[in-house]
């Protein structure tokens, strides 16, 4: 069998090998920049967008890819050697494996090397929506005070040297002054990222920078940026070299950066779009009135289940989570987390049916083809605790029920950023904040309450007497016994 690097000269000949792009991508116009052009992306809104491009009336909404940071300069440099090209490998639960090219990406930019070219792209008259997968440190919300971090050093360089932004305020508000200037017409901001309102969330820090940046600049945005709200859903690990290597064995296509997803996928979307929008509803989007239900739902159970099992995995020596969520004590132990301390603060899912969402995720989390990596899940998770699992926490207290398996897994996290599993062995932490997660575990040694001191992820959950004292009990069981004995022990008391 040939081998094929895959770009569009060869696009022709992979075609009789796997399915490809049945549009003309040359032809194709970009409406669409999106910045954040990782695995996740391209997993979803790029997978549904292609599917839509396969409609000739939907030619006008290509993306172009924005590598934001220093560090995503492989990521750029693969896709404009691959013309934007990239296989989307989706693994089944039968264990088969279903492999399509992607070609909604058609342009793509380093903004680190070209500053103006993003913000002159952001500001083009057929661009209609700036979309976001920046994860949810990049939002730059201080948990602590609920308000937008200008101490951020990035910040501060973005306010000083406009033209030559680093953060993605900078990029859009200068973008989105040079759309006034030229007197355009406006944009759509949408985020793709795991946070309740993340619509709102986007607009709140966008108009707090630009209060200070570009003052006059706030009526007009006002007036003429939408802020959609938008919940989205596909677990995408990351890609490991044995899934490239599967590729070229099966396919014969060289494929530098492929993804690697599970077969379900979700996008639920508040139908606000300034400036017109794709018909993802074509390709299995969801458009409604109200996001915020479907959005709490999944943070609260799939993202906050996902560093339940993480932690306590890591912890115990684990590598990926489905076999950390097949061991039984660890399943029994999220399955109550889910029941008895999540459900009671959801209220009323209309045409959901929260037991088999609930269910699904169990499926869904072991999938043994996945193979999805636990440092991956547990990296940045001082920006996953307040969106996934302290809002749960804050609704108990605030209604009496049970925070005792949250408190639980804060206790985990603690002893967690000591930076070993209980065997001894060294944990790989990706952590903006792991200096001071790592002073603070270290001091919880002898005062367990210090990890809660970090009132950037905490507020003031450190007053409350139920929460601290639950914390308290499970930290030093924890020391003391360790992790899956003290789960094995909470089970057995249900």
């Amino acid at each position: 069998m040939k081998n094929y690097k895959l770009n569009a000269e060869n696009l022709s000949n992979i075609s009789e090998r796997i399915t490809v792009p049945q549009y003309d991508r040359k032809i194709i116009k970009t409406g669409i920049v999106h910045v954040g052009i990782g695995g996740f992306h391209r997993s979803h809104e790029a997978f549904y967008t292609d599917q839509l491009l396969h409609d000739p009336n939907n030619k006008d909404w290509g993306i172009c890819g924005i590598a934001l940071l220093d560090f995503d300069r492989r990521i750029y440099n693969t896709l404009k050697d691959q013309d934007g090209l990239y296989t989307l490998v989706v693994k089944e639960l039968d264990g088969t494996h279903t492999n399509r090219i992607i070609g909604s990406i058609v342009e793509y930019i380093y903004a680190p090397e070209n500053p103006l070219a993003v913000i002159e792209k952001m500001a083009s008259p057929e661009v209609k929506i700036i979309s976001l997968t920046i994860t949810e440190g990049g939002y730059n919300y201080n948990e602590a005070n609920k308000t937008f971090d200008f101490t951020n050093p990035l910040i501060q360089h973005d306010l000083n040297n406009p033209n030559v932004p680093k953060t993605i305020f900078g990029y859009i508000t200068q973008a989105l002054k040079l759309r006034q200037s030229q007197g355009l017409k406006g944009v759509t901001i949408q985020s793709c990222d795991n946070i309740q309102g993340n619509g709102h969330m986007i607009k709140m820090m966008l108009l707090s920078y630009v209060s200070k940046a570009q003052p006059d600049l706030i009526n007009w945005i006002e007036s003429n940026v939408s802020f959609p709200n938008a919940m989205v859903d596909r677990i995408t690990p990351a890609t490991t070299p044995e899934d490239i290597l599967k590729i070229i064995k099966t396919t014969g296509i060289h494929d530098a950066w492929p993804v690697v997803c599970e077969p379900f996928k979700q996008w639920v979307i508040e139908d606000n779009f300034i400036e017109g929008r794709p018909a993802w509803e074509n390709v299995g989007a969801q458009f409604v009135k109200d996001v915020v239900p479907y959005e709490k739902m999944k943070l609260s159970l799939l993202n906050a289940g996902h560093s339940v099992i993480g932690i306590f995995g890591a912890l115990m020596g684990y590598n990926t989570i489905d076999e950390a969520v097949n061991n039984p004590n660890i399943r029994t132990f999220l399955m109550h987390y889910m029941d008895e301390e999540v459900t009671p603060t959801l209220g009323n899912l209309e045409g959901v049916d929260l037991e088999a969402y609930k269910k699904s995720l169990l499926d869904r989390f072991g999938n043994i083809n996945i193979k999805d990596q636990i440092d991956r899940i547990c990296s940045e998770s001082s920006a996953k605790f307040p969106i996934f699992i302290l809002p749960t926490v804050n609704a108990q207290l605030q209604d009496k029920g049970d925070i005792t398996s949250a408190a639980f897994v804060v206790a985990a996290w603690a002893i967690y950023s000591l930076g070993k599993d209980e065997k001894g062995k060294g944990l790989i932490i990706k952590d903006a904040m792991q200096p001071i997660l790592h002073a603070k575990a270290l001091e919880s040694t002898a005062n367990p309450e210090a990890f809660l001191e970090i009132e950037a992820i905490f507020g003031l959950l450190k007053d409350s007497k139920p929460f601290v004292e639950a914390y308290t009990t499970a930290y030093n069981d924890i020391l003391k016994h360790g992790v899956e004995q003290c789960v094995f022990d909470l089970n057995a008391n249900i």
